[in-house]
């Protein structure tokens, strides 16, 4: 009788079981289908403006030409540092080389990020009048082996969630396919083979501002020994009254 009964309740455990498990994959899929809009752990769509807390001596004029101090450049990297041409880059139709992006976040300006559809994050960028797509699903460009490099690359986007109480979480961007630029205005160069990683944070700042962190990693190996590494901030701001566009220039 005992043995009945264990058999009868293990039965109807499976029974109840199915339905279940089915509930619980069609909560996954749902999940699963939102857009990356949708399911966004934190807000950076709003105008921003380069808050510059480092590297200002680098950023808020063109350096020296031969300067490239804090900078792992290769000494692959040297003769072309030494031998820039701010002119030759004018007549070449290459004053874009400074605002590619392995350094475009670092160039003093102000960036409008916006929804450019449920799955690719906008950044407009002032300064160069500049674009950057940022796809959390696969890009054109991404699934095209003979997609061409381009000055802002391919790239390819994914929230990172936090946990716990006050979950957040952050922006994780990977960039590749770019065309060879600067690092810095004064010709410190970049190869096509860069892969720049950024991550975007939020803070909160005293007088209940807001400041976007872009904690950026750029790998280069042809004209760098190692990972450079900066982390450009902007200041949120309510409109975008200051917003200027202004054409590349080989010099400020």
């Amino acid at each position: 009788m005992r043995l009945g009964l264990a058999a009868a309740a293990v039965a109807l455990l499976l029974v109840l079981a199915v339905p279940l498990g089915i509930r619980a994959q069609q909560r996954g899929a749902a999940a699963a289908a939102r857009s990356a809009r949708d399911s966004a752990p934190i807000d950076l769509t709003g105008y921003w403006v380069a808050y510059i807390t480092e590297n200002w001596r680098y950023r808020m004029v063109t350096p020296a030409k031969g300067e490239y101090r804090r900078i792992p450049s290769s000494s692959a990297a040297v003769p072309i540092i030494n031998a820039w041409d701010p002119a030759a880059d004018e007549r070449a139709g290459n004053q874009c080389k400074s605002y590619g992006a392995g350094i475009i976040m670092s160039v003093p300006g102000r960036l409008h990020i916006t929804w450019q559809d449920a799955d690719t994050l906008r950044i407009d960028i002032d300064a160069g009048t500049q674009s950057r797509l940022l796809h959390f699903a696969a890009s054109p460009a991404a699934t095209s082996a003979s997609a061409s490099p381009s000055w802002q690359g391919d790239s390819k986007a994914t929230w990172e969630r936090a946990t716990g109480q006050n979950a957040g979480g952050s922006l994780h961007v990977v960039t590749s396919n770019l065309r060879a630029g600067y690092l810095r205005k004064n010709g410190v160069p970049y190869s096509e083979r860069t892969t720049v990683t950024e991550d975007f944070d939020l803070a909160t700042l005293p007088d209940g501002g807001r400041l976007l962190l872009v904690n950026t990693v750029v790998e280069d190996p042809v004209y760098l020994n190692g990972p450079y590494v900066v982390s450009p901030h902007f200041k949120n701001e309510s409109a975008g009254s200051k917003w200027e566009a202004t054409p590349c220039s080989a010099i400020w």
